[in-house]
């Protein structure tokens, strides 16, 4: 493993930044492993065909994927370090009536989001981004957007990034967007963003009584003391700082996050919400999971089809 681990430290020493470059070093290990890309694959578990284009560099792969190459390829921490010096989106393009948001995500001390329906962006997997962002855009546009989108999370993947906590509504797992393996790896992915130190996840689950803000919203902590409520309305940004409005928006989110389920308990509950999603990122048989369906939504309201705030 010795002249392996001095390849890849040597990559990481001139300063590796593409994507090409993981993807070499991911070709490199698999085939000293003696496994096929069908053969790692199967391992991780996920499509060959994603194997193939991280390989080639024209796909960035998610930090699930990452740590399962760790893992399956015997690699200690080699690909979650590199996969954290590369700068995955060096060129994005956010609508104007954003960026204001993405500056202040980038350099924040604390975020605190609450959200009723979606997954935040911050927390979105690349598939579950895609399945969203389709219902409005197309081609080059589509991917463009989702680029931009996936872009955001960066800092926060790092070990000294922002502080994230957010609290979902119930509902926000529940809603299917894209299909079933769609939302088993974003419930995954929500698994994981509860395990990073600088995150938190919990949820508040539908029935319990709780005091809630009116909609998605986010408490943002600034290096220079400022904090910021951010809110949207259709390609409409709003951020005040009135320091009445502050307070009481703190107050209130500070008392969802009490009074909603603990971080542990939320994952216990995600995990249950996923299962009905089919193991592995396969779908499970259509007739057993609409019966679990139909008995969890026997007491909930019906949602209906959802279209994304191109911001978030």
């Amino acid at each position: 493993m010795g002249n392996l681990e001095q390849g890849e430290g040597s990559a990481m020493r001139q300063g590796a930044t593409t994507a090409a470059v993981f993807g070499e070093v991911l070709r490199h290990h698999r085939e000293v492993a003696g496994l096929t890309q069908e053969g790692l694959a199967v391992k991780i578990p996920c499509d060959r065909s994603l194997v193939a284009r991280v390989e080639v560099g024209t796909r960035v792969p998610q930090e699930r994927f990452v740590l399962a190459c760790d893992r399956v390829l015997g690699a200690g921490d080699i690909f979650s370090r590199l996969w954290e010096k590369i700068d995955w989106y060096p060129q994005v393009t956010h609508p104007d009536w954003f960026k204001r948001r993405v500056e202040m995500e980038a350099k924040a001390l604390e975020l605190r989001e609450f959200e009723t329906d979606l997954i935040p962006g911050l927390l979105q997997t690349e598939e579950y981004a895609r399945a969203l962002l389709s219902q409005v855009f197309s081609g080059r546009e589509l991917d463009e957007r989702v680029s931009a989108r996936m872009s955001r999370q960066q800092p926060y993947l790092k070990p000294e990034g922002p502080f994230l906590a957010v609290v979902l509504n119930e509902n926000a797992i529940r809603n299917v967007v894209g299909n079933d393996a769609v939302m088993r790896e974003q419930c995954a992915q929500l698994l994981l963003a509860g395990q990073r130190e600088n995150m938190r996840i919990q949820v508040a689950p539908l029935g319990l009584p709780l005091a809630k803000p009116k909609g998605p919203m986010s408490l943002i902590n600034l290096p220079d003391g400022q904090v910021w409520v951010y809110s949207e309305s259709l390609e409409t940004g709003h951020f005040i700082n009135d320091p009445a409005i502050i307070k009481r928006y703190t107050r209130i989110y500070d008392a969802l996050r009490a009074d909603c389920l603990s971080g542990p308990d939320s994952a216990t509950l995600i995990r249950d919400v996923m299962k009905g999603y089919g193991r592995d990122g396969e779908m499970a048989q259509k007739q057993p999971q609409r019966a679990r369906r139909r008995q969890l939504h026997r007491n909930s309201p019906r949602y209906p089809r959802l279209r994304p705030r191109k911001g978030q």
